[in-house]
């Protein structure tokens, strides 16, 4: 053999030997995110120790403390300076749950019940709100949408008015693909959309109805959400403006309310989906009287680095959101909400993936910042914290992984884009799940409007790339129907109520293992790529 073939032989066979110490030292970091670990994780987070993690509470400060524990335990820098919090300034507001609302009409009174009839509260930074003889007006589903041609406040003035509406959008009702995006909800849909515009367009109250269908979630989930304290951030908009109630009622309530103004509910509720809808003036007024407690407090972003190598001033984010409701009395004796799917199973998922990417020989070239976000519960407000607050420049930040609400249900062939076709990251996710013999799924239930409910949204907002992969639901086993009916029982028995609570004894977390490591080589590949 010449010396040339010889040194082209330990050429490649130094190659070779190379690209199997990568692919080894690979399956080492995604071999070491195990069920066992994402588990330990859960348990404690979702332990009645931690309250129900309510942003600024005992709950929170259990929270914040373990995850900094724990990330300085996995060994990543703090990623705030030399802090691993972001503080965000907030505002709580905690109506008293006897407060008045009385609606008046020709045919008499209705003196609603709270948490019953309607749920809400005031924005406003007072400790006491009122109002008078407010005139009601339907206004359809209060969207005012030029690019579709909608404005469903044209031609009327709410000023000192009060705006009843429905939830979702006009395409949800009529499955009609040429209104808005037929049933696949928009932000229009979106009840922080509503009461955002019902405050622009200047109405003193608005007026949510609640449906199960068009809301994507039954009336015990608003009542565990409404009857509480809410969050705002400290320069909320809402408390600027004139909006001095942001309610909700039970459909049950609002029939009641359209046939005392003589209106036939469901013939009214389909002309609000009819281009060229008109409002309605209902014949009634409002009057409402709200005695508030009001606190500046102070809630936190958790922010651990594990730096880059080669682009170390480029960022990917993972996001999961660590809070959730506390306690809510509202639910008897049991009545610590401790959200385990949502999120203790993302926040673990975190904790995993920033342990698996410290065990790569070879580090990634982009910096990754591993952010464990407050207040999501609230309407995303650390998320949008952060995007208007970043502590790493948005126009370095090549994109950001959302995970909320893992698999608990086993292993399923596919997984789910969540906005499927809205972000230039998807390709990654098509490309790793292939690799494993899986595939991709658009949102099989696109009606809910789940691009808008978590926080990788408020960084879509100001332009990030996001990717908002979830759980899939063709089962290995089951299939595909089992697995959606399975996904939409747990909502109905368990979202936002004491029930989320962890359950080794039910739970099957092999299928949360292997979505947890396609996160991780996800982010690897975005991290790594030119």
């Amino acid at each position: 053999m010449s010396w040339k073939n010889l040194i082209l032989c330990l050429s490649m066979a130094s190659i070779i030997l190379s690209c199997n110490s990568k692919e080894k030292n690979f399956k080492f970091a995604i071999d070491s995110i195990s069920g066992n670990d994402l588990k330990a994780h859960i348990s404690i987070l979702a332990s009645d120790e931690f309250q129900g993690r309510a942003p600024s509470t005992i709950g929170e400060e259990r929270t914040i403390r373990y995850l900094e524990e724990q990330f300085t335990k996995i060994g990543l820098q703090p990623g705030n300076g030399d802090s691993f919090f972001q503080e965000i300034p907030l505002v709580k507001i905690s109506a008293d749950k006897q407060m008045k609302f009385k609606i008046k009409s020709n045919k008499g009174e209705y003196n609603l019940i709270f948490s019953e009839e309607f749920a809400g509260g005031t924005p406003q930074l007072s400790s006491e709100v009122s109002f008078d003889n407010s005139e009601i007006i339907f206004v359809g589903y209060g969207i005012n949408a030029p690019e579709h041609n909608w404005n469903d406040y044209q031609g009327l003035d709410v000023k000192g008015k009060t705006v009843l509406m429905l939830v979702n959008d006009p395409g949800y009702a009529t499955s009609d693909s040429t209104l808005f995006e037929g049933r696949t909800m928009t932000y229009y849909g979106r009840w922080t959309y509503k009461f955002e515009e019902a405050a622009r367009q200047g109405a003193k109250a608005a007026i949510i109805i609640h449906e199960t269908g068009a809301a994507a979630y039954p009336w015990g989930v608003v009542q565990g959400s409404w009857t509480g304290a809410k969050f705002y951030l400290a320069d909320d908009m809402l408390s600027k403006s004139e909006l001095y109630l942001q309610s909700w009622f039970t459909t049950e309530c609002a029939k009641r309310l359209f046939e005392g103004s003589g209106l036939d509910y469901d013939r009214s509720v389909s002309s609000a989906s009819v281009r060229g809808f008109k409002p309605v003036k209902m014949n009634m007024s409002a009057s409402v009287k709200i005695e508030n407690k009001v606190e500046y407090i102070k809630s936190n972003n958790v922010a651990a680095l594990w730096p880059g190598k080669k682009i170390s001033n480029e960022y990917l984010i993972y996001t999961a959101h660590w809070d959730h409701l506390g306690i809510n009395p509202m639910f008897g004796e049991d009545s610590i909400l401790n959200g385990a799917l949502d999120n203790a199973t993302g926040t673990a998922a975190l904790l995993e993936i920033a342990q698996a990417f410290t065990t790569l020989a070879k580090i990634q070239d982009r910096s990754i910042l591993f952010l464990a976000v407050t207040c999501e519960e609230q309407g995303l407000l650390g998320s949008e914290f952060y995007a208007l607050n970043p502590i790493y420049p948005l126009d370095k930040t090549v994109g950001v992984i959302n995970m909320d609400g893992l698999n608990i249900f086993g292993r399923t062939k596919d997984m789910t884009i969540v906005g499927m076709g809205r972000s230039t990251l998807d390709g990654y996710a098509q490309s790793v799940l292939k690799k494993y013999g899986r595939y991709i799924c658009p949102d099989p239930t696109p009606e809910k409007g789940g691009y808008f409910r978590s926080d990788h949204f408020s960084f879509a907002k100001v332009g990030v790339p996001t990717l908002y992969l979830s759980k899939g639901i063709d089962n290995l086993i089951e299939g595909k129907e089992w697995g959606l009916a399975k996904s939409e029982n747990w909502i109905k028995d368990n979202y936002h109520k004491p029930s989320d609570s962890y359950d080794p004894e039910i739970w099957d977390t092999k299928g949360m293992v292997e979505d947890v490591r396609v996160y991780f080589e996800i982010g690897y590949d975005i991290a790594s790529s030119k």
